[in-house]
């Protein structure tokens, strides 16, 4: 009441002062009201429902709003990021009620410099960037991909307790070649055709100058850009400026825990990680960024000779099969990871091969899929892969939304077999084998790393994130999980541990930035007391340095 007669409220609030506990209890009253009244309903009505009452309530209030995740982050997150994300940017110009976040457009070139200025925020320590032109597994969608920043972030708040006053989601509009939304009279964004070439990159490059000017120690997460940009800009600002690539490095780190996971659940050691054959179905970024960076953990194994390749255990496909040194006009960047000539060859198997043929052929340990196409791993697929080298193959189904996912989980277990492994990028439910027994559906979720790689490079003052920052992260990740966990086909912990795993994620990319000498400290910690700290102090300095969503006093007591 004190508050209210200092603000002018008296009068203009009902009588009753509700603590945050019962305001609490009642959006939960009001959500599971909601839950009870969409049942029957078709699926997509029903997230796009819940996505509504949660959005209203960030509107409205900010603090209730993120304590309302962090809580209930394993029920919330795949409304407020993947899946459901997903369908909120395909339908986000009918759903738009109010902005958030900023928008850069192909018509604001040479002003960018003093656009920046706009944002209110004194401040900004985290900005997830996206042009929209591939959105998770549904292509170009334009300026409506702003849902897909504005759910990393909510993601980085709630997991990695960024201060929600100090993120920003951005939209970098440089146009859409998608003719459904360029004829859509409620279409928000430019009404042109995509820049290309030298066009777009200084639209790019003025941004990221802009951004670099008022807030130097900010962390750039670039995200769902197409596979030619996001290999160009991540190669040209990653040296220069503090950031990342998630679909690049981000979907790389957590697919490799997954990796490492499986050479444990297969009960080898990891130094076998180097003979595990693995197929991989999808050469965009993210199946790239995956072969990069297992290349890279593979070079790091015990008795491999780092200064060559060593020889190539991965087949990957696209759309026209199986990539060999044979295929014309080949990408650099696929370039590497072709098949070739020689000892390691499957025989038989030529350019352009299919699933089909290369799981019956190579019998590989791992099947994973970054194809964006929805039920590749068909049947046929899937009883290959029960023939494999391995006595419990694994099974990455990673696309996303869960409409793009390769194959489900009841899938594998019935074809494959109840010892497969199975993990996906959308969240599935465990299956039941019968005899009490269930298939443990993995979420390998980006949301494991990313928020610990982004705290962990602001936290250290990171200059630039390293690759050796990314493999830390990813082997803490994959060393989360015990034993037993393990032998119980389960890859990755549970998303209601997010704050903790964040915590251990984001202290190994500290100590990482320290050992490389890319640390130049945060806030009143120098890289000398950085340096300094244990693995556990690490964790606790992280811990500390987290946001968390508590009413402050509107006026002081005195």
């Amino acid at each position: 009441m004190t508050e209210r007669d200092r603000l002018g409220l008296r009068g203009l609030l009902p009588p009753r002062v509700m603590s945050f506990e019962q305001q609490y209890e009642r959006f939960i009253n009001s959500f599971r009201s909601l839950e009870h009244n969409t049942r029957g309903e078709p699926d997509s009505i029903v997230a796009l429902a819940k996505w509504r009452i949660l959005n209203r309530l960030h509107d409205r209030n900010e603090t209730l709003y993120y304590r309302v995740l962090i809580d209930n982050i394993k029920d919330f997150a795949p409304i407020i990021y993947t899946p459901t994300v997903g369908l909120v940017c395909e339908n986000y110009s009918g759903l738009f009620r109010r902005p958030r976040g900023m928008y850069f457009s192909a018509k604001d070139k040479g002003e960018m410099m003093s656009m920046i200025y706009n944002w209110p925020a004194e401040k900004v320590d985290m900005i997830v960037v996206t042009d929209g032109s591939r959105i998770l597994g549904l292509g170009d969608l334009g300026v409506q991909g702003i849902g897909i920043p504005i759910g990393k972030l909510d993601v980085y708040v709630a997991a990695a307790g960024i201060n929600p006053q100090k993120v920003l989601p951005i939209m970098l509009d440089v146009g859409t070649n998608n003719e459904k939304l360029l004829e859509d009279k409620l279409y928000l964004g430019l009404r042109q055709p995509r820049l290309e070439g030298e066009e777009y990159l200084a639209v790019v490059d003025e941004f990221m100058e802009a951004v670099h000017a008022r807030w130097p120690k900010a962390v750039v997460q670039f995200e769902d850009f197409q596979m030619k940009w996001a290999f160009e800009t991540l190669q040209r600002y990653r040296n220069r400026f503090c950031m990342f690539n998630d679909d690049v490095q981000g979907t790389a780190g957590v697919a490799l825990a997954g990796l490492l996971g499986a050479v444990r659940a297969q009960g080898r050691p990891l130094q076998d990680f180097t003979n595990q054959k693995i197929v991989v179905v999808g050469a965009g970024s993210a199946g790239i960024g995956v072969l990069s960076m297992a290349k890279q953990a593979m070079l790091r194994m015990p008795g491999i000779h780092r200064t060559g390749e060593g020889h190539n255990q991965f087949w990957v496909l696209d759309k026209d099969g199986l990539i060999t040194k044979a295929r014309k006009d080949l990408d650099s960047a696929v370039a590497r990871f072709a098949r070739g000539f020689g000892p390691d060859e499957v025989p038989d198997l030529y350019e352009g091969a299919s699933l089909v043929e290369v799981v019956k052929k190579v019998k590989p340990h791992v099947l994973l899929g970054l194809s964006g196409v929805g039920g590749i791993f068909n049947e046929e697929v899937l009883k290959a892969m029960k023939e494999s080298d391995s006595p419990r193959p694994a099974v990455f189904a990673m696309s996303n939304p869960t409409t793009k996912a390769e194959c489900t989980p009841d899938d594998v277990f019935k074809h494959v077999g109840d010892k497969a492994i199975f993990a996906s990028g959308s969240p599935f439910s465990n299956v039941s084998l019968g005899n009490g027994k269930s298939g443990y559906a993995n979420q390998a979720n980006n949301m494991y790393l990313f928020p610990g790689i982004g705290l962990g490079a602001l936290l250290s003052g990171a200059r630039h994130v390293s690759d050796g920052m990314l493999q830390a992260a990813a082997e803490c990740l994959a060393s989360y999980i015990t034993d037993d966990e393990i032998r119980k086909g389960i890859l990755f912990p549970s998303v209601s541990s997010i704050r903790h795993i964040t915590a251990r994620v984001g202290a190994a990319v500290v100590r990482a930035a320290v050992a490389e000498d890319l640390a130049e400290g945060c806030c009143d910690v120098g890289p000398r007391e950085l340096g300094s700290m244990s693995e556990s102090e690490a964790v606790d300095y992280v811990a500390r340095k987290m946001w968390y969503p508590i009413y402050s006093p509107l006026v002081s007591d005195k």
